[in-house]
């Protein structure tokens, strides 16, 4: 019995010891460079990999759509709820598979994982509060779409990805849904405006306009 409990308490501890080491730190919100500093949300398990369970592969086409956002001016920032165990390896997976670089930022605890839509939201408005405005939004799952809700996201700017193996995107309110990246790339290219663009026009509206002589 002995032998059995201290076994016991060795796998707990070893388990604990794995977990504490892959899981990633909490990453800081930094506050927006400018007025108007604009960000593109991507969930990642299924909405950059092709299913939430293959959380090695990479979507075809998924880089070079957040790539486009990034040299378009947009801070790309990246959330998660994925477990400790597969936190560890999640910015080099990023960096691997050519995504553009930005924030992480992962569940910390089970009660964020229980709680993915209150997890995001919340992260999202605090990005809202240190100045960022939210643009666009890119997820898989029922509770990515009811996160950007709360978060106040437009729905015509949020896009939902389908599931290898799925007929149709999971419910939530969003423009549309994608069967993968590679026809994307066209709308971010064609539609999407230059951050610089947009913070012209909100200079320019602020600015003040003398009298006429």
């Amino acid at each position: 019995m002995l032998k059995k409990f201290t076994c016991a308490l060795l796998f707990a501890a070893t388990t604990a010891s794995l977990t504490a080491a892959a899981s990633l730190p909490p990453t800081p919100i930094e506050q927006a460079p400018l007025p108007h500093s604009a960000v593109v949300v991507f969930d990642i398990d299924g909405t950059l990999t092709p299913h939430n369970l293959f959380v090695h592969e990479a979507r075809p086409g998924a880089a070079e759509v957040v790539n486009s956002y990034a040299a378009r001016g947009y801070q790309v920032i990246y959330v998660s709820t994925r477990v400790p165990l597969f936190q560890s390896g999640l910015t080099a997976w990023l960096h691997k598979h050519g995504f553009a670089p930005g924030p992480v930022h992962v569940a910390q605890n089970s009660a964020e994982r229980r709680d993915p839509v209150g997890f995001k939201a919340a992260i999202l408005q605090g990005y809202q509060q240190a100045g960022w405005t939210l643009s666009y939004a890119y997820g898989d799952s029922a509770t990515d779409f009811s996160a950007y809700e709360r978060a106040g996201i437009a729905p015509q700017r949020v896009f939902a990805l389908k599931r290898r193996f799925s007929r149709h995107c999971q419910p939530g309110v969003y423009r549309t849904c994608l069967d993968g990246w590679g026809a994307h790339l066209t709308f971010v290219e064609h539609e999407v405006p230059l951050q610089a663009t947009l913070q012209k026009a909100a200079g320019a509206a602020r600015t003040p306009v003398g009298p006429v002589h």
